[in-house]
């Protein structure tokens, strides 16, 4: 939210009250609180009246500090709050003299001068960011003067402004189709149901990420409001309503150190089963479809040798009107259970849309009203509109009995034999004339909604399914939906510009703690040409998950054209013979909060050409991807330094340098970065197998040491190879429980290994 009238001025009927001074100090072991007029105090008259600021500053894990700011602490602060792993908080290293105060966590130290006020934050003798003068402030929009004021805060806002150093870059807020690198925009944290061509998000992080290497949560639920380098454009600002503001900061030194600390916070990415990163097909959402008609797409791409591994019904597997009651519409599937069954015997694994709106239609929506599961308007009544389903009401996720109702419903399909659930929706969350059960701030909920929303389905399935086989397809998020996997983009057109904009989306969100994500191959909205659909499913297949899904028509690829059946199998089959690699990754951004999907200046932050790369990515640590965005088979990308190799040809790049190549269809620039070895199983028969069997490592352009294990299913390790040079020989030790080959980049022949041994080669 903008306040100011260029560098000088308020907004008319705007005023600020900016710390001027820090009065009193109180240091605790775990806590330091600052008293801070805002004004300056001369003499004792000058303490009977004015406003306030109270400052607290603690620590929740070491490199953290989180910083409160309040006005009024008699207000009582509302549901929700985002759950955070805060502890009982670190013991700070505090140093308080007459001029200073200085607060240290690990490597993160705050700097606050007394008189005049000021905030610096540095990471030991470096800088990261700081604020001084009116950068934090309680604003009133409609000031008269202090007599005047109601103190009721309907028009009070707080804000803090930080410095934004020369050079510096801001990236993430969640899934953002937006400019890739945040400065210049103003973006509201408001969750929408908005497309991908739109500057509304379904999935707004609060969290923000510097390429110089800390990184701020604003915690709160509510909407907050940024100013990158807009209002003030040597400052980031974010602003709430009312009178407290609570955020954190986080220092790296690296951008993936503070995603780490966030993650740590806010909550890891559960590791996806092996199953969900083969290919998920859907019915698509408004076409036509029975058994017979999805059997055929079942047998179809089995028949044409494209491992299907997941297929999902959509919308109107219930009747039209009905979403959601969670029965099967039994007009055109009149054996559910049986056709279960038969789909399970082909190998599949099955999931179902859902969402958490109930039309009035629906057979359950008079037991969820009169038992009180639904969110009520403050008059008693069931809280109903004609937007998406006719008279629906929405399940109240702040009423334990409402998330038991609603799983139990779910947990019939369960015991159907279905395993998962796309959970749609959850952004149209009314605000206005809305009571919650708990009693919730219907403001907070608005973006809240959606981890309850996704946390009691993911729940259920932890308890029915397990944890390791527990996944969601899900749409929505805020802070913390990370731990529920895997989120997809949302609906876009069907063209090249929507292909880019999922991209650039994607990557903000994995700027923004969520580890993997999808999107609907060859668009959502309309049909895409065959050109665009073969070049999506590349991108697609090389993606951390990978959905055949569609609005008003198919995407099986042999309705496009038989080339596009031909590319669909290629980039499945390469899919599942790199799983050695990506589940690695996978286990590792489960562990550790860094993304599968990397953007390149999260992987490459020294290389000043990354900071606004955004058409092309890191997928785990070593692969480089450049999807194709154009007609004209042209793929242009850019390589850091090093030695590169083309894991699809063979052909190496010097770094450093932008290329542009022309590739056919079946291919797309997979780069091998040097130093790398991406262990594969080149027949794999789908994404799950055993991972140690038909083992090839592919050491890739070997200067100096590369190393790289693989795990079973179940994350124990079962292979490992470490290769050394030296001038014109290599050195590989190996640790296999069965047979493996070692190929290596620039020998015609593979090396045989097994057990564990040391082999020396002559290049």
């Amino acid at each position: 939210m903008k306040f100011s009238n260029g560098c000088w001025l308020q907004k008319e009927g705007c005023e600020c009250f900016s710390p001027q001074e820090v009065y009193y100090t109180t240091v605790e072991e775990r806590k330091v609180t600052l008293c801070a007029p805002t004004y300056r105090v001369a003499n004792r008259g000058c303490t009977l009246g004015g406003v306030n600021l109270t400052i607290t500053v603690t620590s929740p894990m070491p490199g953290v500090l989180r910083v409160q700011t309040a006005h009024y602490l008699g207000i009582i602060r509302k549901a929700p709050e985002f759950e955070l792993n805060l502890g009982d908080g670190e013991i700070l290293d505090v140093e308080n003299t007459d001029e200073r105060i200085s607060v240290t966590s690990g490597s993160l130290t705050l700097d606050i001068n007394k008189l005049p006020f000021s905030m610096t934050y540095r990471s030991g003798g470096r800088i990261l960011t700081k604020s001084a003068g009116k950068d934090l402030a309680l604003m009133k929009t409609d000031w008269k003067g202090l007599p005047y004021d109601k103190g009721d805060l309907k028009d009070t806002y707080i804000r803090q402004q930080l410095s934004i150093g020369v050079g510096e870059l801001i990236y993430g807020l969640g899934e953002h189709f937006t400019p890739f690198a945040k400065n210049g925009q103003s973006v509201e944290m408001w969750n929408a149901d908005g497309g991908t061509s739109t500057e509304q998000s379904y999935k707004n992080i609060p969290f923000f990420v510097s390429n110089r290497g800390y990184g701020v949560l604003v915690n709160h639920p509510e909407k907050v409001e940024f100013e990158i380098g807009t209002e003030t454009v040597t400052r980031t600002e974010f602003s709430v309503p009312g009178d407290y503001l609570d955020y954190f900061v986080f220092d790296g030194p690296s951008m993936n150190d503070v995603i780490v600390k966030y993650t740590d916070l806010s909550g890891k990415p559960a590791l996806p089963a092996p199953w969900t990163f083969g290919l998920w097909l859907s019915t698509s959402f408004t076409t036509n479809y029975d058994e017979a008609t999805v059997m055929s797409f079942v047998d179809g791409m089995l028949e044409r040798g494209i491992p299907l591994r997941t297929f999902h019904f959509d919308s109107f597997w219930m009747k039209e009107f009905h979403w959601s009651e969670f029965i099967w519409d039994d007009r055109v599937f009149p054996d559910p259970e049986g056709m279960i069954k038969r789909m399970k015997a082909k190998g599949l694994n099955i999931c179902v849309w859902i969402n958490s709106y109930i039309g009035q239609e629906a057979a359950i929506f008079k037991e969820g009203h009169e038992k009180g599961y639904f969110i009520k308007r403050t008059n008693g009544d069931t809280w109903q509109w004609d937007m998406w389903q006719p008279g629906m009401a929405i399940v109240d996720f702040t009423n334990p009995d409402a998330c038991k109702w609603f799983q139990d419903k779910l947990e019939v399909l369960l015991d159907m034999g279905v395993d998962c659930f796309k959970t749609d929706f959850g952004e149209r969350i009314p605000t206005e004339d809305v009571v919650y059960f708990d009693g919730s701030d219907p403001k907070k909920m608005h973006n809240y909604y959606t981890y309850l929303y996704n946390k009691t389905v993911y729940e259920l399935l932890e308890r029915k399914r397990g944890k390791e086989e527990a996944v969601l397809f899900a749409r929505s998020a805020t802070v913390g939906g990370q731990k529920f996997p895997v989120h997809w983009g949302g609906d876009c057109w069907s063209d090249y510009e929507s292909m880019e904009e999922s991209l650039r989306g994607g990557l903000s969100l994995c700027m923004s703690g969520f580890g993997f994500w999808s999107h609907d191959i060859g668009g959502f909205e309309h049909t895409s040409t065959p050109d665009v659909y073969k070049r999506w499913a590349a991108f697609g297949l090389l993606s951390t998950h990978s959905r055949l899904h569609g609005s008003q028509s198919y995407r099986v690829p042999w309705v496009y054209d038989e080339e596009a059946v031909d590319v669909v199998r290629r980039f499945t089959k390469l899919k599942a013979s790199l799983m050695p690699y990506l589940y690695r990754n996978a286990i590792y951004t489960s562990e550790t909060g860094v993304p599968m999907m990397r953007s390149m200046v999260l992987e490459f932050p020294d290389d000043r050409n990354a900071s606004y790369l955004d058409k092309q990515y890191m997928l785990g640590d070593s692969l480089l991807v450049a999807p194709v965005f154009n007609d004209r088979s042209e793929a242009s990308f850019y390589l850091p330094e090093g030695k590169w190799t083309d894991f699809l040809t063979g052909k190496t790049y010097e770094g450093g340098k932008w290329y542009t190549e022309t590739v056919d269809y079946l291919h797309i620039p997979l780069l091998a970065r040097e130093n790398s070895i991406i262990a594969i199983n080149p027949d794999a028969p789908g994404p799950e197998y055993d991972y140690s069997e038909n083992l090839i490592f592919c050491v890739m352009g070997l200067t100096d040491t590369a190393e790289t294990t693989v795990y079973a299913m179940d994350k124990t390790p079962v292979a490992s190879i470490k290769a050394v040079r030296s001038e014109n020989t290599v050195n590989i030790t190996v640790d296999t429980q069965k047979p493996c080959k070692v190929r290596l980049s620039g020998l015609a022949d593979e090396i045989e290994a097994a057990g564990s041994m040391t082999y020396t080669v002559t290049l």
